[in-house]
Parts: C-alpha cells; structure tokens; sequence
C-alpha cells in the first residue's frame, strides 16, 4: 500500500514538472521586453486565427529609400499595434552597391527592400538569401491575401513561389506621359480644346507650336521655345513620342518579341520629330539639358510646351503660378498620331506589380511575427494609418468614410516633406497599395485625395492611355551573360542614333541614320537578345497561366 502511494506520488510529481517545463517552454518563445532583433523566437503554432502577438520585438529593415529613425507619431503607433520597432539600416552611397556587398558577405538584416525591375532580387533569390514566403502568407497574412489577390501570382519567381511582396502596387488608372503645354496659350491659339477631353492631331499640334513662335518670337526680352524636353530624362522624351504613337514598349511581330524601334510606326515617329526641329519648333538644346537648366527654362515662362510627366514640372509650375496665375501653368494634353486610335496610344505606362519588392531575408529568426507585422501594414488599417495618420489626431471616421482634418490637408499644401518627417504620414510607404479603398478614399491621402487643377487636367485627358506593362517587366537577359552586352551596345547605338536623326539637316538623312541604326544593331546580336525577350516572354505569360 506504501508503495503505491510512493508510485502515485511519484507519477503526480513526475506530470507536474512536465507541465512547469511546458509552461516555461512557451513562455521563452515570446520575446522579452529587451530582445534585439533575431535574439527572440516565437515559435510556430501560431495561427491567422489567433490575435498576432504584441510582445515587443525588433526586426532590422534596410529600406532603400529612407535613413530616418523610426521613432515619429506615425512609428510609434505601429509600434504600439504591433509590438514591432523597426531599425532602419539606411544605405550610405549607392543602395545597389550596399545590396551586392551584403549578399557577398552574408551580412544581411532581417528584411530588405529593393527596386523591384532591379536583377539583384533574382540574384538575392537563387542565393537563397531571401526565403519563401507562400506558407507565412497562409498562415499569418490572410490581409496580404485579400489585398494582394492576382498580383501574388504574378510575382512569382520561376519555382512558383514568392520570394518578395510588391510595394506601390496595383494597376492605377493614372496618368504618365503627356505633352504639356501652358494653358493660357492653349486658350489663345486652340480655345476649343483649352479646357481638354479632345486631342490633338500631330498637324494640328504642329501648327499650334508654329503659331506661338509667330506670336511670341520673345517673351519679356527673351527669345521663346515652342518646345522643350528633358535632356537626362530619355525615357520620358521618347515616352510623350511612343504614346502618341501608340508605341509599346517592345515590337510584338511573328509570335515573337523585337526592339521597338523595329515597329514601322516607331520611324515615323523620328521623322515626325524631325520635321519639328528642322522647323524651328524644338529646343536646339534638348539633348543636353540637364534636369535643373530644363527646369530654370520653363520657370521663366518662355516655353510653351514640354514632354514628360506632368508631375515632372511640379517645381516649375509652382513658380509660374505665383509669378503669372494658374493659367501659366504647364497642363497636359493628348496628341494623337495619324492613323493612330486616340483610345489605343501608350502615354500611361505602367506597372500593376509596383516600384519596389521587400522581402525576408533567411537570417531573419522570427518569420512568423514578421509576416504577422507586413499582414497589419498592408492590411485596410494599416495603410491608412502609413498614409492618413492616427484617427482622432489626422483623420475621423465620418459616415462610414474617412475624412481627413483640415489642417492635416493644409500642413501638406504648406510644406510635405516637413510634414511626412514630423509625423511619419506617408513616410514608411510600405506594402502600399494603389487606388481606394472599400470606402472609395484614396489610400494615398496627400498625394490622391485633393487633385490640384494641372492633375484634374492630366486625368482627363490621358487615363484611357494607361496600360498594364507588368507582362514585360524584367525580361532582359541576366547581368554578366553574352545578351546582356550585346543589350548595353545596343542601347548606345540606339540612343546615338536616335539624338542623330531628330536632328537631322533633312529629312532624307534622318532616314538613313536611323536605317543605319537598325543594321548596326544587326550587327551587334539584336537577334540573340530579342531571343531571349520572347523566351522569358513565353515563361511569363506561361507562369501566370
């Protein structure tokens, strides 16, 4: 009897410690109120269907595009829903170059963001140095789900799963490219189409320039410019072009992908240019001016016209506004190629997949409350705390929608950047999603909830020229490889030519400089790089499918 007892209390004894050792197991899974970065373990049970943990933890986060400490209104609030202090690591010098030497030393943070077109997220990829992250989203982001949808399928990377979440995605019906022109001179010479919502032949674009340089020769002493580009800004010259000539951003012929240039329409394109320099209506300086000078030009308010986006002349608008009223501006306008559908040209190209990829990195030890933070930011509440602030001190729910305070609004119109650095408001823009939400605001609250007349004018007249470009978006031949420097001599040779034959003495020569070009770009492989186009092409629309 005494020694069952002595078994009885033994067994008892036995169960208890198990259930201490147990407890004290799932208590050191939860990271103490100290833990840096990796030193903590949340262990893996849990679930999307339990509240995410708030215990205090911090994960090392090199963003690309910001140093700031994360310690404004806007951080602290994240911190205080989510238990997670983020540490920025802030790249000094060239971000690429720091992401190549942290993936050759190993020496990584817990997440990283990159520029998504970049090919360091595939080489980052293949070295295993950033980890999958299809069973984290099943499991912790349910919100990255609802938010992302076909988007995750198209991000994935060629073994089918995802390795990084966009940031800035979704395909907004926003516009890009336009030829901008002052408004107050649109009035003058074309009233009927001031006010914008009809476009512009590229005969009657030309006539308008010619009519400007016949009245205004000079503008306050100064001789005027019917139109200007942005010399360093090459994508956007030949971009206003393409679009009004419903040009894409490759020559889809055969069943297989070429260079643009290889498009009939895209020589027509060149020699229409031509003409207008030949005639005296483009900037004998287009092709070196640098971004400041082109800006100073327009700022004087001796140009009529420009290409380009139209947030491009923020700066320069803001200028002409205060010295010549609204007007003055530089809005943009549709001109449309003959032969060309007005509903079928290509200014608004865009990427439905984003700006940038943030991924986690394989030294990250806590994936789980990592994925269960990125779940609260790209979640409805977490991008409107990322982009309109705390409710109750910036916004209020009114009417079952958001309604930002108006000094909110104002201190943006005062200063932005100030403003984004005092409270954080749009400052960690983070798994950002493009367009509204259910309520139909806009989650981008100071840059998409009040447009200023120059963006009203943009939307009308260029939303139905958005496209979706996310189906060609890295498809270029890997660093390093024989295509890849055929690419690179390619490009120069093209982008010689090309300067060579807007500016062209006649138009027979402009021809041929370009019908040079296509050769020369013949002889430097272009077959062997437009193979491998179409082949990463098919992969693409293979992988979607």
């Amino acid at each position: 009897m005494n020694s069952k007892k002595w078994m009885l209390s033994l067994l008892t004894a036995v169960m208890s410690v198990s259930l201490i050792s147990a407890c004290s197991s799932n208590s050191s899974d939860k990271p103490s109120s100290n833990s840096n970065t990796g030193s903590a373990n949340t262990g893996t049970n849990d679930s999307a269907t339990k509240d995410p943990s708030t215990d205090p933890i911090t994960i090392t986060f090199f963003d690309k595009n910001t140093g700031d400490k994360f310690d404004n209104a806007i951080a602290k609030e994240i911190t205080k829903r989510t238990g997670v202090t983020i540490e920025i690591q802030q790249p000094t010098g060239n971000p690429t170059e720091k992401l190549n030497l942290m993936l050759a030393s190993d020496d990584l943070p817990d997440m990283i963001m990159f520029d998504r077109s970049s090919d360091l997220v595939a080489k980052y990829t293949e070295a295993g140095s950033i980890i999958p992250l299809d069973d984290l989203i099943e499991k912790y982001g349910p919100d990255v789900k609802e938010m992302y949808g076909d988007v995750l399928n198209k991000t994935r990377f060629k073994d089918g799963k995802n390795y990084y979440l966009s940031n800035w995605y979704g395909l907004e019906h926003e516009p890009v490219f336009g030829f901008n022109m002052r408004k107050d001179i649109v009035k003058e010479l074309a009233p009927d189409k001031a006010d914008g919502g009809v476009p512009f032949t590229q005969s009657e674009f030309k006539q308008l320039l010619t009519d400007f340089k016949a009245k205004y020769p000079q503008m306050d002493g100064k001789d005027t410019i019917a139109l200007t580009m942005d010399g360093e800004n090459w994508g956007g010259t030949l971009g206003t072009f393409k679009g009004m000539f419903g040009l894409m951003p490759y020559y889809e012929h055969d069943g297989k992908l070429q260079y643009d240039v290889k498009d009939p329409k895209y020589k027509d394109m060149i020699l229409y240019m031509n003409d207008l320099y030949r005639s005296g209506l483009m900037d004998k300086e287009w092709a070196i001016n640098k971004r400041q000078v082109w800006e100073q030009k327009i700022a004087t308010g001796t140009i009529f016209s420009s290409t380009g986006a139209y947030w491009d002349l923020g700066n320069s608008n803001t200028i002409l506004k205060k010295d010549k009223g609204e007007d003055s501006q530089l809005f943009a306008y549709k001109v449309v190629a003959d032969g060309v559908d007005p509903s079928k040209t290509t200014y608004g190209g865009r990427s439905s997949l984003g700006w940038d990829a943030i991924a986690i990195t394989k030294k990250n030890k806590n994936p789980e409350r990592t994925m269960q933070f990125i779940n609260f930011l790209a979640s409805e509440e977490g991008q409107y705390l990322l982009m309109w602030g705390i409710e109750g001190v910036h916004w209020d729910m009114k009417d079952g929608k958001h309604v930002p305070r108006p000094e909110t609004l104002q201190a943006f119109k005062d200063d932005w950047a100030a403003y984004t650095k005092e409270t954080g408001i749009r400052k960690w823009t983070w798994f950002i999603k493009n367009g509204p939400g259910k309520d139909g605001t806009p989650y981008d609250l100071p840059g998409r909830y009040e447009r200023a007349p120059v963006d009203q004018m943009a939307i009308k007249n260029l939303s139905d020229s958005v496209f979706d470009t996310a189906i060609y978006d890295g498809i270029s031949p890997q660093g390093g490889t024989p295509e890849a420097l055929s690419e690179q001599k390619i490009s120069d040779i093209t982008k010689q030519a090309i300067t060579k034959a807007i500016m062209a003495p006649t138009a027979d020569e402009a021809s041929s400089i370009f019908d040079k070009m296509l050769s020369d770009m013949k002889a430097a492989g272009d077959e062997k790089v437009e193979a491998v186009y179409t082949t990463n092409y098919d992969a693409r629309k293979q992988l979607w499918n």
